[in-house]
């Protein structure tokens, strides 16, 4: 469809088109954009994949009595019987999960050596001792069963894959804009566009529409790929998944305005960009839970825009939620594209 001249002389138009055409002939750019989340979720997908309940391995120390491995290979764990030395060091490097050592003495307790920080230890401790135990004459006083539950979004998979949505709005949209905007500086593009009739929120503006005609296919192409590979269910509303992903992608696009407003070289802003956004990475909830953060912290984690769009994309992709639930999230998410927008078009410099 051929646009009418007035639009199509625009200069936010033209500037627009010109973003568009820069990311069709870089391929770097487009593996980081499509092939780079794929790739990553594939891979952890497949490692925490569930694999139907997985073998206790336990170290039982040369020397112990027969017995005690025996028993506990009855009781379903992989037992290896191993020297001081090799026991220390494979649960040291987590090949192992616990190490049995035989009592001292007659009546001497059994002693289990594990880690109390890894939880997959502290569950061999119980599974060991509940074998040795039993073994010895205890039986349960109370008779239990085990009822199996499976509910759709509770793999990990099912947890990363919104986690890697909102990663990838916000690396995309810092990495599209504030590198883009910098390098253009560099490269004295920006002084040559101060000659032509256009203001500086055109020139602005133009990046972020180019950005935003980018996003749903990068999010699609991982959608399909999780759905595809991992039955990845989409619970709710895509509506409201593409309102939740536009709101985010407007709020980074205005941090990475903010970032680049005024850094002189790819260095400088490269490094401004680290300082965003590696923290959110550890703290946002893209790979595990930000509940796993200290009470104090977590009301500093929950203001966080990648906070805000990781807990909406879950609770839409996930759960199922509606987009007016999502208004707290969605509420800090235009709280800081708004700031950034606001402060990095006032200090934008063009050289």
């Amino acid at each position: 469809m051929r646009l009418p001249s007035p639009i199509a002389s625009h200069p936010l138009w033209q500037l627009s088109l010109l973003r568009l055409r820069e990311i069709a002939r870089e391929p770097g750019t487009l593996f980081w954009v499509f092939g780079f989340p794929v790739l990553l979720a594939a891979a952890l997908g497949v490692a925490f994949s569930n694999q139907g309940k997985q073998p206790v391995a336990v170290g039982v120390l040369v020397g112990a009595p027969p017995s005690l491995a025996a028993t506990l290979r009855d009781a379903g764990i992989d037992v290896q019987l191993l020297s001081e030395a090799s026991a220390r060091e494979k649960l040291r490097n987590g090949q192992l999960q616990l190490v049995a050592a035989a009592p001292a003495a007659p009546g001497a307790p059994v002693e289990y050596r594990f880690d109390p920080m890894r939880p997959e230890a502290r569950l061999a401790r119980a599974a060991v001792d509940q074998a040795v135990q039993r073994a010895a004459g205890r039986r349960d006083p109370v008779a239990v069963r085990d009822r199996l539950v499976v509910d759709p979004g509770a793999r990990y998979i099912d947890f990363l894959v919104p986690g890697l949505i909102g990663m990838n709005v916000m690396s995309g949209s810092m990495w599209g804009l504030g590198w883009v905007i910098v390098n253009m500086r560099v490269r004295k593009v920006l002084k040559r566009l101060l000659a032509t009739p256009m203001r500086r929120w055109h020139l602005l503006l133009s990046q972020t529409s180019a950005r935003m005609l980018v996003i749903p296919f990068e999010v699609g192409a991982l959608l399909i790929f999780a759905r595809i590979a991992f039955h990845v269910q989409m619970n709710g509303s895509v509506l409201a998944l593409a309102a939740v992903v536009l709101i985010g992608a407007l709020s980074f696009s205005g941090v990475a305005i903010l970032v680049a407003s005024r850094a002189q070289n790819p260095e400088t802003v490269t490094g401004l960009m680290n300082l965003v956004m590696l923290p959110m990475f550890m703290l946002s909830g893209v790979f595990f839970s930000a509940t796993r953060f200290p009470d104090a912290l977590r009301p500093v984690v929950a203001m966080l825009p990648l906070t805000a769009l990781n807990d909406a994309l879950r609770a839409v992709i996930t759960d199922g939620s509606t987009l007016a639930a999502q208004a707290p999230a969605l509420l800090i998410l235009a709280a800081w594209g708004m700031v950034g927008w606001l402060v990095g078009l006032r200090i934008f410099r063009w050289a």
